[in-house]
């Protein structure tokens, strides 16, 4: 009995709504949906084929905000999604904010998009916290329609990081940045207990109607 009813709750879990997500919430998911569709427009200014096909996983930051870092050290918020079997999995909401370092931006307000490389920077993602460039390594990612312009030091980063502020889209260094999970928000799209592992890398987790435009927004056709 107490099996089948592990099982129902799972079930239940797996695809509960997302009633709690707030107007906030779903505003970052479709401003990140929005990011992704519009560099994805533009192919000889967007992220190279090749390195969108390999990458592991990808976190999208729409609007974060040079001030945020001055006053009360917030953190710019998005969703990561990773790949699972040629398929996106759930996504998660996360934070990134300034570290000990601290990265400069030099705008207002930027857009960021990383992509992770492997499963190595997986792992580090998803621990309680981690900086860019000291425990994960980072490198600005290349921009075009060739990855092969790449250099040595961004094929061999765990994560590439893109910018775009008023309408420019390119490689930025994050080194001393601070990326973690936010957990009150994940909260909110999957309910408590559910851990961002859970919903990455497993396999019982589904997609809330909530995160549909930025699934559909992953879904770039090769």
């Amino acid at each position: 009995m107490r099996t089948i009813a592990a099982g129902v709750a799972l079930a239940l879990l797996s695809t509960a709504a997302s009633a709690d997500v707030s107007t906030s919430q779903r505003k970052r998911i479709q401003e990140a949906a929005n990011v992704l569709k519009e560099i994805h427009a533009v192919p000889d200014k967007d992220i190279p084929q090749d390195l969108w096909n390999k990458a592991a996983c990808v976190i999208v930051v729409p609007g974060l905000k040079k001030g945020a870092f001055v006053l009360g050290g917030e953190y710019g918020k998005g969703l990561m999604s990773c790949r699972r079997d040629r398929m996106w999995s759930a996504p998660i909401f996360m934070q990134v904010g300034k570290g000990s370092v601290g990265f400069q931006i030099g705008a207002q307000s930027i857009d960021l998009v990383l992509l992770v490389m492997n499963t190595t920077g997986t792992q580090k993602l998803l621990r309680n916290k981690v900086t860019l460039g000291v425990e994960a390594s980072v490198a600005a990612g290349p921009v075009g329609r060739d990855a092969r312009a790449a250099t040595d030091v961004q094929l061999k980063a765990e994560i590439l990081s893109y910018s775009r502020t008023q309408g420019l889209f390119a490689g930025i260094n994050l080194s001393g940045g601070v990326v973690k999970a936010d957990e009150d928000d994940n909260e909110d799209l999957y309910g408590v207990g559910v851990s961002p592992r859970d919903v990455v890398l497993g396999t019982t987790i589904r997609s809330p109607q909530a995160a549909e435009p930025f699934m559909n927004a992953l879904d770039r056709a090769p």
